[in-house]
């Protein structure tokens, strides 16, 4: 199928550009389909790529639950904002959760996980320019939040920062390595 092959080979020149960059250790693709058919990512799958994105828990869970059932690798992201009373459901098809952004979340996602026992990999977000439209940690609240955090026993795995746009990355992403080593 041409729709295959074009999937497949922009898969492959992505896979290329990643691995050509020195710097880089491990990365997983993540393949985002947000509001497109499943059947637009079944190439994908197909061809062996296990890594996939949803911003929408309602949306994930139409799209993905059967896929999860005939596929157990298959890996699922969530990227978008975790509303507190999607948690449960989220719990119940994520493997990783990319947007924690407060203790209030942090509460409700260990409750779920703890019901299900469940072990789900867990990114922070951090709202590195303060923009009050974008959600995340402010910086300054990231010792407090993980005081507070300790006790949930939540399986946090690394950062993730949101930065202003049309600023250069650069400082952000200084300011993410320096988050992390803490």
């Amino acid at each position: 199928c041409k729709h295959m092959s074009i999937i497949n080979e922009r898969f492959e020149k992505i896979k290329s550009i990643i691995n050509s960059a020195k710097q880089i250790k491990a990365v997983n693709i993540i393949a985002v389909s947000k509001t497109l058919s499943i059947d637009h990512i079944q190439p994908l799958l197909d061809y062996g790529h296990n890594h996939c994105g949803e911003n929408k828990v309602q949306e994930a869970i139409a799209k993905w639950s059967e896929v999860k059932k005939l596929k157990q690798d298959v890996k699922l992201h969530m990227i978008g904002k975790l509303q507190s009373n999607k948690a449960k459901n989220a719990v119940k098809l994520f493997d990783y959760i990319h947007s924690l952004d407060s203790l209030k979340r942090a509460n409700k996602l260990s409750d779920e996980i703890h019901k299900k026992s469940k072990k789900i990999k867990i990114f922070n977000q951090i709202n590195l320019g303060g923009e009050t439209q974008k959600y995340g940690i402010a910086p300054s609240d990231l010792e407090a939040f993980f005081e507070d955090y300790l006790s949930l026993t939540l399986n946090i795995i690394s950062t993730m920062g949101i930065h202003p746009e049309k600023l250069d990355t650069n400082p952000f992403f200084k300011d993410i390595l320096h988050l992390n080593k803490k």
